[in-house]
């Protein structure tokens, strides 16, 4: 009967510090520090109230755009289409408050539109087994394209941003109160992930989907809530951007792939060795954020940007596929 060699058992003798190991899991934050300090070295208004109020905003509506994609990579699936929905509710959004409907009624008219992708997104794949990434890519094309539709391929400005632009601008000293709603989210998200059976079935789905519907759990109707949980995010983030923006931006949502996933694989490093976590993400938003204002002061052109970003993302997915392979091997 195989073993689960540890080493301790190996070795006849309690483990020694892994330097390799603490370098993994805890190398995020050491990075996102010495860019700061580095940073506001090179530029000291990096450290300025009005530059760090900005990065906390970005940030904030990143991170909300990025929740519901950490829980569904950490259950072992994917989705591409997060920020094609957040594009669609920003022209939503411009395009109803434009032709004089109230900012209520066309938030919630980009929520309904969010959501209707999410439960499209929840069938397909969680239901009838189809696979994510096809799926998705295809169901992120069509929020694309009627959100270029519906401003005919351009932006649309809006001259008011109501109750979500007071939202995005209100302070709390220096910290946006945006900010510290996004804070307490992530907080109530961890607490699911880390302190429930809901978190344990969804690292479990990873792992072992078969093994996971044998012992009775619900994987498929679990990943379809995970699916428009991640929808309707997106779709809350939009709004939030159309407000900050004053406008419906159709492209917008470009951007956001690569910073989506890199904050999700590259975060998934932190603290839990490769599994996507609320704190890695978290940290991963911050570190983009950080990365780009600096960029930006730095005069980096946006090729430059890119590659950066680029480059994060290999490490990411390079890092996630090297920690599961040796944790694997250990029979």
């Amino acid at each position: 009967m195989s073993a689960v060699l540890t080493p301790t058992s190996r070795a006849g003798a309690p483990a020694g510090f892994d330097i390799n190991r603490f370098l993994v899991r805890f190398g995020l934050f050491f990075l996102l520090a010495a860019l700061v300090i580095v940073f506001t070295w090179l530029r000291p208004s990096f450290a300025s109230a009005g530059n760090i109020n900005d990065m906390l905003r970005s940030a904030s509506i990143s991170a909300i755009m990025f929740l519901g994609l950490t829980w569904i990579i950490a259950a072992g699936e994917i989705d591409v289409s997060f920020m094609s929905v957040a594009a669609l509710s920003t022209m939503i959004v411009a395009g109803l408050v434009s032709a004089g409907a109230g900012w209520p009624l066309a938030s919630l008219v980009a929520l309904l539109a969010g959501l209707l992708v999410g439960l499209l997104n929840g069938l397909l794949v969680a239901l009838m087994g189809l696979p994510a990434l096809v799926i998705t890519i295809a169901t992120g094309g069509l929020a694309g394209s009627i959100a270029a539709a519906i401003g005919k391929g351009t932006s649309i400005p809006m001259a008011t941003t109501g109750f979500a632009g007071a939202l995005v601008d209100a302070n709390l000293g220096l910290v946006p109160v945006l900010a510290v709603l996004v804070a307490l989210l992530y907080a109530g998200a961890w607490m699911l992930q880390d302190r429930t059976t809901f978190g344990h079935y969804i690292y479990a789905m990873e792992q072992n989907r078969r093994a996971v519907v044998e012992a009775g759990i619900p994987a498929g109707k679990l990943l379809f809530l995970l699916y428009v949980v991640s929808a309707v995010l997106s779709s809350v983030a939009g709004v939030l951007l159309a407000a900050d923006l004053s406008s419906g931006q159709p492209y917008i949502g470009s951007s956001y792939f690569i910073d989506g996933l890199t904050a999700v694989l590259l975060g998934g490093m932190a603290l839990k060795m490769g599994k996507p976590n609320m704190v890695g993400t978290l940290t991963g938003v911050l570190l983009l954020a950080v990365l780009l204002s600096g960029a930006a002061l730095l005069g980096w052109t946006d090729s430059q940007r890119q590659i950066v970003r680029a480059a994060l993302l290999i490490a990411g997915v390079a890092l996630v596929v090297w920690t599961r392979r040796k944790n694997r091997v250990r029979i």
